[in-house]
């Protein structure tokens, strides 16, 4: 069986919700994966043509007065196997983050200890935003019971808030150090 990118694997599991229109996609990866997983506008539409190509999905468009033509894309057979043989591999590597503050900090013996505490101060406020994102996401889909795919959903949101909420932690620690530690420059 042929290999795609995980941009195409991405929207194959897309089409597997009710989001069935590019732009219906491109909001579903607004509100949910682009928090572990991003996908450009500029990715989709070539991808669906290829899905499409490819015979892994077909597309109905349908006429709107005074708008441009709706394109709604469906999994075909093919589309599901494919998709399913991808789910039942196993992960290539572990992801690697690439993490600014980390990467300011490891040099950072070459600026002042205030910046520093500024950096990790900035950096854990917009965790704790990122935080208070994650619980606002969780209500919505707890509330709005979306099927079967909840349940793994809320599985990704739960690793989400569990990496967030270490994160903060680590900031804490880091920034007790800092704040106690004499000679840092």
């Amino acid at each position: 069986m042929k290999n795609y990118n995980h941009t195409t694997y991405a929207i194959l599991g897309i089409l597997t919700t009710e989001c069935k229109s590019g732009y219906a996609i491109k909001q579903l990866i607004d509100q949910s994966l682009n928090h572990f997983w991003k996908i450009s506008y500029g990715q989709i539409y070539p991808t669906l043509k290829l899905i499409v190509e490819e015979g892994l999905a077909t597309v109905d468009t349908s006429t709107q007065e005074g708008k441009p033509d709706r394109k709604e894309y469906y999994l075909t057979s093919k589309g599901i196997d494919v998709l399913k043989s991808w789910l039942e591999q196993p992960i290539e590597q572990i992801p690697i983050e690439r993490n600014e503050v980390l990467l300011k900090l490891f040099f950072g013996r070459h600026q002042r200890k205030e910046h520093s505490i500024l950096l990790l101060n900035d950096y854990k406020q917009k965790l704790e935003t990122r935080y208070q994102t994650y619980k606002s996401i969780e209500q919505v889909i707890t509330t709005h019971n979306r099927g079967e795919d909840s349940q793994y959903w809320l599985f990704t949101l739960d690793f989400g808030k569990r990496m967030t909420q270490a994160a903060i932690e680590w900031c804490n620690s880091t920034l007790k150090q800092l704040e106690n530690k004499e000679e840092l420059k």
